[in-house]
């Protein structure tokens, strides 16, 4: 198929307008689950595009209004093919108020879908596309496999019952035109989607079929408007003849008047003046061979007017018809007007949509460079930091090794150090307690006291540290053994004391009277 044909532009574009129009119909008729009537819209627009489908590449057959086509002659052939069609041809012939075969072409298709034999019917005509070819051309939507698809496409219905009275309808003069608002989706919701742009591309192809709609519509409402001027023309020229005729009736009628006063006068002068019969009987043949010509003249008049008159009402019946043809057709073309205009609207805000889309995909992408950018900053960071840490580890592993030489070359020296620092301090406590001696000599009362608390030291180990001092003896000793506070005589206050100091002081002051 040559994509740059129109023909087969159409083809494609009626065909997707039938896929649409019976999937509409069939999912709105099962979400109603009720019969349908006459009234329901997708089934009015279903009987739309399947008059546009087969009219398609019909062939024009030639009258005295100008032009017929008619898909009335295909379905009749149904009746030949498939003898259960002819109750429906019947039943369509017998229907009361149609008067043109598109009315019974119409009547036809109701028939056939209430019957849910629509799709076996369209099937069995498909198939003898050598009857076809009487009445389309070879290039027809019937001729080609987008009308075996329709035909396929139409076996869905059958699960649809509808009940369709036609009685009181108007099938002969309605106006057949496609509503493709009732096609038209939002599409908010798949815009940037594989399915968006299929709806954009299918809104697209019903906009260029409405455009060439419009052309042909166009076209067709000039050839009508010729046809009009040419009539009119005719009429003129018929009126003008009309009028000459007229006048000319007229002078036959004074004539005819005026030849029957010269016989009525010959006859009377023929009686008064008495002419012999001869010449009396010349002269009355005469004046009636006269009079029967003139009469013969004025009938074949009469016969031409009324010829005339026959012609100027079968042009002024035309002239209706063809009035109310091209209002029809007006009609149709304001509306497709107005459906274009909302596709255009439609086609406008999807561009806005894409656009604003566009708009916001080159602000992530503005978004995602940055956030490659600092992805490619982080990664080098991260590999500067890793290389630290490879290199904080290896000084690690050297101070390790280090540590561990120094701690294999001093670890000698400073095991004997320690133990230097041992006996230091054993010496240390040693002479402590050889200066605790040297007090106890001096201080005799106490001496009890400091050998509890040499004793004390000695049980504590070279592990305790001497940080508290006895307010009473002055020594020194641990934390632990400072706990206690009691009244000195050389204080007012309580002042902190040594367990033995604090036992010795409270003996003491028990034997001391009061």
């Amino acid at each position: 198929t040559n994509p740059k044909d129109p023909i087969a532009i159409e083809r494609l574009n009626l065909m997707n307008m039938a896929k649409l129009s019976i999937k509409g119909l069939i999912e709105s008729a099962l979400n109603l689950g009720r019969t349908l009537d006459s009234d329901y819209a997708p089934l009015q627009q279903f009987f739309v595009v399947m008059e546009h489908c087969l009219k398609h590449g019909l062939k024009s057959k030639k009258t005295f209004l100008g032009q017929n086509k008619s898909f009335w002659g295909p379905l009749e052939l149904v009746e030949k093919l498939t003898p259960e069609a002819g109750e429906i041809t019947a039943s369509v012939k017998d229907l009361p108020g149609l008067k043109t075969p598109l009315g019974r072409g119409r009547a036809w298709l109701r028939l056939a879908l209430m019957q849910k034999k629509l799709s076996d019917y369209m099937k069995t005509i498909i198939n003898r596309k050598d009857l076809l070819s009487e009445f389309y051309e070879a290039n027809a939507l019937m001729m080609e496999e987008e009308g075996a698809v329709i035909a396929g496409l139409l076996v869905g219905l059958n699960v649809i019952d509808a009940n369709l009275c036609m009685k009181g309808e108007d099938l002969d003069s309605q106006v057949g035109v496609i509503d493709f608002s009732m096609y038209l989706k939002d599409g908010s919701h798949s815009s940037k989607s594989p399915e968006g742009d299929g709806q954009i591309t299918a809104i697209l192809d019903q906009k260029n079929y409405v455009e060439e709609l419009n052309r042909h519509l166009s076209a067709s409402v000039n050839n009508l408007q010729a046809k009009v001027d040419a009539l009119e023309k005719s009429n003129t020229k018929l009126t003008e003849e009309l009028a000459v005729a007229n006048n000319r009736i007229i002078t036959l009628q004074e004539e005819v008047e005026r030849v029957k006063e010269e016989s009525s006068y010959l006859v009377e002068s023929s009686r008064k003046v008495r002419l012999p019969i001869i010449a009396d009987g010349q002269v009355l043949g005469e004046a009636r061979k006269q009079l029967k010509e003139e009469t013969q003249l004025r009938l074949d008049v009469e016969k031409e007017l009324e010829v005339q008159i026959g012609m100027k009402q079968e042009m002024e019946l035309s002239m209706k018809m063809l009035e109310k043809d091209i209002c029809e057709k007006h009609d149709a073309l304001v509306e497709l007007r107005q459906q274009l205009e909302e596709l255009r609207s439609v086609n406008q805000e999807m561009l806005h949509r894409s656009q604003s889309s566009e708009t916001g995909v080159k602000q992530k992408n503005e978004v995602i460079s940055r956030l490659e950018e600092k992805t490619n900053q982080m990664a080098s960071a991260i590999k500067q930091m890793e290389i630290r840490s490879k290199q904080a580890e290896r000084d690690r592993d050297l101070a390790e090794e280090a540590n561990r030489l120094f701690k294999q070359e001093f670890g000698d020296k400073i095991e004997s150090l320690q133990q230097e620092a041992e006996q230091l301090r054993k010496q240390k406590y040693e002479l402590f307690f050889f200066l605790l001696d040297l007090s106890s000599l001096i201080y005799g009362d106490t001496y009890f006291m400091w050998n509890v608390s040499k004793t004390h030291l000695q049980t504590l180990g070279r592990g305790s540290q001497l940080t508290k001092q006895c307010r009473n003896c002055m020594g020194v000793f641990c934390e632990c053994c400072v706990v206690h506070e009691l009244p000195l005589p050389s204080s007012i206050n309580p002042q902190q004391v040594c367990d033995p100091c604090y036992t010795a002081l409270l003996q003491q002051y028990a034997s001391t009277p009061p």
